[in-house]
């Protein structure tokens, strides 16, 4: 297989509208250039491809002349800039071609939330749709291959993760050499560039404490004290790696009863693969301790796959109390609660009766190997 369909192949042509900016987020490697590169090549009109890191281009825009930017770009039907976030002050730039060229639909996208957001915000209020582009999803996967496809690889996709690339590669050795030069080569480049960090040494060494507390809730002091940082610094990288799409923070459930915890919070990476190759540890499921661990990120983020491509407006939480009981998902939606459990093994287990009595109106489901399929797709 050389090409996974992508959720958005089929909706980009109606997403796009005319004098409006489509901007899609997204880490680095996960497709999006090749995915709005596959759209163009087959649409039937004047097509301009850039990249931010292209200096001719950046001087058009760091002009900001209305002249200068309808003279170069009148007359394309799509406006298509990779890495845009490359280009200082890119928002007043796309505000320009969308207000000042009639008809033009634009495509900007970027591997560095903070910095694209930042730039776009202001300038493209009420010119801009947003999407975001994950590693391939469990989703995505069942509408092209079926589902049976995701049990037979489910191992595979637990150790080695989702990314393109890691599942194109045909073998074994292929996927762990890719996702160690991913983690080398691509994985802060975004945070050094933007953050003069000289040394990546203490972001791997966060990284990797965090790779062993899949399911815990993580204390910022406890950390700092390991890693020789004060909390503030501790709680920077850990904000700086979620806005560089590496990890997935979640907030503890609450209506304000003493007994639940909710001033620390949890961490999931993006990939399954990148936590590996984060711990260096690409053994085979009955070599290894942290199955568990693996299976309950791999639920949570295809979960957010999921209900982020279907638009499922749900906010996610855990829910544990001081006494340990807990709940590993809490979605809210439209009002109302929805408990999942992960378990790796075939153990049942039961709502814990405190979230009973206080959210009686809320659902409680344990996900397992025997029914996941249906959580993530």
């Amino acid at each position: 297989m050389s090409w996974y369909d992508r959720f958005y192949e089929g909706i980009i042509e109606n997403t796009l509208q005319p004098e409006k900016v489509l901007v899609l987020y997204g880490p680095r490697r996960v497709g999006k250039t090749s995915m709005i590169k596959r759209f163009l090549s087959s649409y039937q009109g004047r097509v301009f491809l850039g990249v931010g890191e292209d200096m001719p281009l950046r001087e058009l825009f760091a002009s900001q002349s209305i002249a200068q930017l309808k003279s170069a770009f009148s007359g394309y039907d799509i406006v298509f800039i990779d890495e845009a976030q490359k280009i200082p002050d890119i928002g007043t730039g796309l505000k320009i071609l969308v207000d000042h060229i009639p008809g033009i639909k634009v495509i900007a996208s970027g591997s560095s939330s903070f910095q694209l957001s930042s730039q776009i915000g202001e300038p493209l209020t009420g010119r801009n749709k947003n999407i975001f582009l994950f590693p391939i999803s469990a989703l995505e996967i069942k509408n092209q291959f079926g589902g049976m496809h995701i049990i037979e690889s489910l191992e595979k996709y637990l150790i080695y993760g989702m990314y393109p690339e890691v599942l194109t590669a045909e073998n074994i050795e292929e996927k762990r050499e890719y996702l160690v030069t991913l983690r080398d080569s691509y994985l802060f480049r975004d945070i050094l560039e933007l953050e003069n960090i000289r040394n990546s040494d203490k972001l791997y060494d966060l990284l990797r404490l965090l790779a062993f507390q899949i399911g815990y809730e993580v204390s910022l002091q406890e950390l700092g004290n390991q890693l020789g940082m004060s909390k503030n610094t501790v709680e920077k990288y850990l904000n700086l790696l979620e806005k560089s799409f590496v990890i997935k923070k979640v907030h503890g459930f609450s209506r304000n009863l003493r007994k639940e915890i909710t001033k620390t919070s949890r961490y999931y990476f993006l990939d399954n693969g990148i936590r590996n190759s984060v711990i260096n540890n690409f053994n085979p499921l009955n070599l290894r301790d942290d199955a568990g661990m693996l299976w309950e990120n791999f639920l949570f983020v295809e979960r957010v796959k999921k209900n982020t491509y279907l638009r499922s407006h749900a906010t996610n939480y855990f829910w544990r109390t001081y006494d340990g009981k807990e709940i590993d998902l809490v979605e809210e939606k439209d009002g109302h609660l929805h408990g999942f459990e992960f378990k790796w093994g075939s153990k049942k287990t039961k709502p814990p009766t405190l979230w009973t009595n206080t959210y009686a109106d809320s659902t409680y489901e344990v996900i397992s190997k025997e029914n996941f399929l249906d959580f993530v797709t």
